[in-house]
């Protein structure tokens, strides 16, 4: 068990506790895609911190690591596509979470009517566009307004205590 750390100004957080303590906290996992209008070529990444942000207007935020290389080229790209994992997904996941290399070399996706790419198989998928970027320690936070969404059958991928998985499968574990 971790012990609590006071909240002292000036204390340093230890990083490797900070994400062992966030870990508890389930996540769902998220596909954001776009396309890259140097290259038209489909460019994306996975987030764990997608959440609704307003009802009216609609908006949703996540953020990104200052260091992606893969969130440039969907801003770019202006309108993007959010699609929300589902359980069994896992290999989705990885392929999108490269540095390196074609990430959608085995990522099933059709294009959403802005041509984004929209995953397969997805739970849900959210179109958006970005609104704003607020700096966000070494992430930066996106928020974006929705333009079209849906849902579809399953049960969404989660990330918790560093495993993927269905959502009762990584709970009771």
């Amino acid at each position: 068990m971790t012990t609590a750390t006071p909240a002292t100004p000036g204390l340093r957080i230890d990083q490797l506790d900070f994400r062992h303590v966030m870990s508890h906290l389930p996540t769902g996992v998220v596909a954001v895609t776009g396309v890259d209008p140097t290259s038209a070529r489909p460019a994306g990444l996975i987030v764990g911190s997608f959440a609704s942000l307003s009802l009216e207007p609609p908006l949703v935020a996540f953020s990104i690591a200052r260091t992606s290389g893969s969130w440039p080229k969907v801003r770019r790209g202006g309108r993007f596509s959010a699609s929300v994992l589902a359980e069994g997904q896992d290999a989705v996941c990885r392929s999108l979470s490269r540095k390196n290399g074609d990430k959608f070399a085995d990522v099933p996706w059709h294009p959403s009517p802005d041509g984004a790419p929209r995953v397969n198989g997805a739970v849900a998928w959210i179109d958006c566009e970005p609104e704003q970027e607020l700096d966000g320690g070494d992430h930066l936070i996106v928020i974006a307004r929705v333009l079209r969404m849906s849902t579809g059958p399953g049960e969404p991928l989660v990330f918790h205590k560093g495993r993927l998985g269905g959502y009762r499968e990584t709970i009771a574990a």
